[in-house]
């Protein structure tokens, strides 16, 4: 995610026009408040499936149809909020180590660079929208346009967006070269067509690794790099009309099990404002607190609990850091030995059901959702014990004869008091396997579930704050989407380039046969985590890479555990790895503190990874 500024240093020329800035407000209010309302018909949608269903044995035939037409709204509405409000994620390596000026200047070409593809897509996108008119849906019986209307719509929203961003935050220079640059490469592209063509599958370099290299370096949008690499590969390279690639980036974006996204999104905000992640992270340091690193032991317990639901290890990490923080600073721990174990943290529970990237992951590679629950729980746990080890180790000399012990009573409270909290992923695990709901629809149990607790049992649930989460829910589930269409798109251009198949070939090869895949992919993943972050790496590499594991004979569950947490490990790791610098951000402390302390942690999640990469059993022990 991208956390660094991105205004310019000079101040924006919508300054001077006023009607701008209440034209981008105007746009912002509307795009947001309907996005909300989106949302929270969604919820109500699936819930009232599952009690149709379950309560009263009589399904609602429409209801997944409808969910399925408001949620590509919603994914488009979300790309909109998140681009005008800058929350597209990106890496910001080299936008946050240059200066000032040259910052301006490269957010400027960021926000061109997203223009140039949304100009170039818009009107393939108005006449797939045209197209799909003749498709009638077969439960609501009406026009599949009114689902593919989303895609122009937000498409322009985004370019209007887009527009009023640079006016906003950057001076004429800035908007002046951005703009020309980017058309100038676009025109040089073209130019080049048919000199491409005869260079064969070397354009899969040109295209996707120099060209998305390069603009995901200079700070673009993943979900802009990979769309722009995959048109100009499409529109260049082949014969390939730009209806297809429409066509992908809606299958993308429209997956069903998909909308389990802003649903979890949404029941992670609510968790936190409801105060169960405080009544639980209360509970385990009344437990523990009185040992020694103890609260350490609690941060990772805390992390296991609540983390996953969120969609955002960022929202993880803000839920328990600003509670556990003080405490453990006050009884000496280091600045830098807090966030290293704070970024070791968010790689570790990765698998944590139910985590966004385990509904991906099972969504783009065709795994079974309820096996990937089950198979997450024991994987975390093993990388746990590894983290709780490298704090046993450093904390051998913490004098805690100061802190006295909590009394059992007052644990027993604790514990009565986090009950509900500690039920909750549970009882979602429990619902998806035992059929009770699917695991797009047992987010909605999860919501009801959270209102319920904090309005009956924590009496803490401030009705001010769900139109922010609302929003919030909206523009984090844009940014998350954009990406998957993105990445399916371009996934779909590499497997018929011949790439996957080639791929393949080499992979199903490698000596060592399944052992050396899985050391293969390991690598392969860590890279790609720091680079793409974790959603797009498994979107792009997910269709391509798990028909492999399972050609050499490794299990889909156990490949999908092995490849997560690689990916988290890179995820999470200085100097590239931007969650790392998220975990700073949400800790208030400066990311060189933690340098000196991430490497024993790092170690002990490498062993913790080869131990679940070794041991099938700890992925599948438990599954049916």
């Amino acid at each position: 995610m991208d956390l660094h500024p991105h205004a310019s240093a000079a101040p924006g020329v919508g300054a001077a026009w006023p009607s701008l800035h209440r034209l981008d407000a105007l746009l912002g209010r509307s795009v947001e408040a309907l996005a909300a309302l989106i949302v929270v018909v969604e919820i109500f949608v699936l819930g009232a499936g599952v009690v149709s269903r379950y309560a009263f044995h009589a399904p609602l035939v429409w209801s997944d149809e409808l969910a399925s037409i408001l949620f590509l709204w919603l994914s488009m509405l979300g790309a909109v909020i998140a681009l005008r409000r800058g929350e597209h994620m990106r890496m910001t390596g080299l936008v946050a180590r240059v200066s000032p000026v040259a910052r301006g200047q490269l957010n400027a070409l960021a926000l061109a660079a997203g223009l140039a593809f949304l100009a170039l897509i818009w009107h393939h996108a108005i006449d797939y929208a045209i197209e799909e008119q003749m498709i009638v849906t077969p439960a609501l019986e009406i026009s599949n346009a009114w689902r593919a209307a989303s895609l122009p719509t937000g498409i322009t929203l985004m370019i209007i967006a887009a527009l009023l961003r640079l006016v906003r935050d950057h001076s004429w220079r800035e908007i002046v070269i951005a703009l020309g640059l980017a058309a100038l490469v676009v025109a040089l592209f073209y130019g080049l067509g048919t000199s491409l063509k005869p260079l064969g599958k070397l354009n899969l370099i040109v295209f996707f690794v120099f060209g998305v290299g390069f603009s995901v370096l200079l700070g673009v949008p993943i979900a802009f790099s990979f769309a722009l690499a995959t048109f100009g590969y499409l529109a260049l390279t082949t014969s390939t009309p730009m209806l297809a690639m429409v066509g992908r980036l809606d299958e993308g974006m429209s997956h069903l099990i998909l909308l389990a996204v802003p649903l979890f999104v949404f029941l992670g905000a609510l968790i936190e404002m409801t105060g169960m992640a405080k009544a639980m992270i209360a509970f385990l340091a009344s437990l523990l607190g009185h040992v020694r690193g103890g609260l350490s032991y609690v941060l990772i317990g805390a992390m296991y609990l609540v983390s996953g639901i969120s969609g955002s290890k960022i929202a993880d990490m803000a839920a328990i850091a600003p509670v556990l923080f003080p405490e453990m600073k006050a009884r000496g721990a280091k600045e830098g030995d807090l966030l290293a174990l704070l970024s070791a943290t968010g790689a570790q529970t990765e698998t944590i059901p139910p985590s966004i990237v385990l509904i991906t992951i099972g969504s783009v590679a065709g795994v079974s959702i309820a096996a990937l629950f089950t198979g997450g729980l024991l994987p975390a746990v093993v990388l746990g014990a590894c983290l709780c080890f490298v704090v046993w180790l450093r904390s051998r000399d913490e004098d805690l004869s100061a802190v006295p012990r909590v009394p059992a009573r007052e644990i027993v409270k604790a514990g009565l008091i986090a009950l509900p909290a500690i039920l909750l992923p549970f009882v979602i695990r429990a619902a998806v396997v035992e059929g009770v709901a699917t695991a797009t629809e047992v987010s909605t149990i999860g919501v009801a579930y959270s209102v319920v607790a904090g309005l009956v049992i924590y009496r803490c649930f401030d009705w001010r704050r769900l139109y922010p989460m609302l929003v919030e829910t909206a523009s984090l589930t844009g940014a998350i989407l954009l990406i998957i269409g993105s990445a399916t798109a371009m996934a779909w251009a590499l497997t018929q380039s011949g790439f996957s198949r080639d791929l393949g070939a080499i992979m199903a090869n490698l000596p060592g046969g399944a052992w050396g895949f899985l050391a293969v992919s390991i690598v392969a993943f860590v890279i790609l985590g720091s680079v793409l972050e974790g959603i797009p790496a498994i979107v792009l590499f997910g269709p391509l890479l798990f028909p492999i594991a399972r050609q050499v004979g490794v299990n889909d569950v156990h490949y999908a555990m092995v490849v997560i947490f690689a990916m988290g490990i890179g995820l999470f790791a200085p100097p590239f790895g931007v969650g790392y610098y998220g975990a700073a951000a949400v800790s208030r402390i400066n990311p060189d503190a933690g340098l000196k302390y991430i490497g024993g942690y790092m170690i002990a999640l490498l062993v913790g990874l080869v131990l679940v990469a070794a041991i099938p059993w700890i992925s599948t022990g438990f599954l049916k």
